[in-house]
């Protein structure tokens, strides 16, 4: 386990809402991973201005990673220089890394998480919530995923080093995303009924309320198939309300 203080671990949380700040086309977000480890380096470095300008540069080398999941790898590289890891250990560490990172943080968060939490803000528009509540809403449980990723990645990094590989393979993210891409699929229906079947009445409001459902089945059956039911369901009542309106 890393001995880093609290004080030293909090500053690396904080400066990594900073990971972006300076991305390039050269060493993308290679820059913002020295100033993010930055506080580390300096602690473990005190007093040799040689060593701490050497470990800056290496870590201002190329880098990417997912902005939420960035702090797995400097949690992980600030135990291996805490440990005293050979530099090229670290440099081939990091390539190893920054790969599962990107790809499985675009995968739960841009192409799940996020979607997910804007058709919840939607659906609380068309039953009719104020558009503060929905918005609230979409940031409250946006940031609850984003801000946990951020703290948790720390953690582990910190606490398992070159393992956490490891702990990645074993963390339920990719359970996660496949059961937020579920509701999502839920969601896209449902949205689809309330938008287009309480626009109408009489028969005018089953034809929509039929291409509704239909658009949204089709977009479950993308994902999983048995949205079908689920969705079929919610189309049911969705006439119901019309046909008794």
């Amino acid at each position: 386990m890393s001995a880093l203080p609290g004080g030293t671990r909090l500053s690396l949380l904080l400066r990594s809402f900073t990971i972006q700040g300076s991305w390039n086309y050269q060493s993308l977000i290679g820059t913002g991973f020295a100033f993010l480890l930055l506080p580390a380096l300096r602690r473990l470095h005190r007093g040799d201005e040689e060593a701490l300008r050497a470990a800056v540069a290496r870590h201002a080398e190329l880098f990417n990673s997912h902005p939420y999941l960035v702090t797995i790898a400097a949690g992980a590289v600030a135990r291996l220089e805490e440990d005293g890891t050979p530099p090229e250990t670290v440099r081939r560490f990091k390539a190893a890394l920054r790969g599962s990172l990107g790809s499985l943080g675009d995968r739960l968060v841009w192409l799940a998480w996020r979607p997910v939490c804007a058709l919840v803000a939607l659906v609380l528009l068309l039953l009719g919530l104020p558009w503060w509540a929905a918005v609230a809403t979409f940031l409250l449980a946006y940031n609850a995923l984003h801000l946990w990723l951020r703290s948790w990645g720390l953690a582990v990094g910190l606490r398992d080093g070159l393992a956490v590989g490891k702990a990645l393979r074993e963390a339920p993210l990719q359970r996660l995303g496949d059961r937020t891409a579920d509701a999502g699929a839920v969601l896209a229906g449902f949205a689809c009924v309330l938008a287009v079947g309480y626009s109408f009445s009489g028969a005018a409001g089953y034809a929509a309320g039929a291409v509704a459902a239909a658009a949204g089945l089709w977009m479950g059956l993308r994902i999983r198939r048995a949205i079908w039911v689920i969705l079929l369901l919610v189309w049911i009542a969705d006439l119901l309300m019309v046909a008794t309106s």
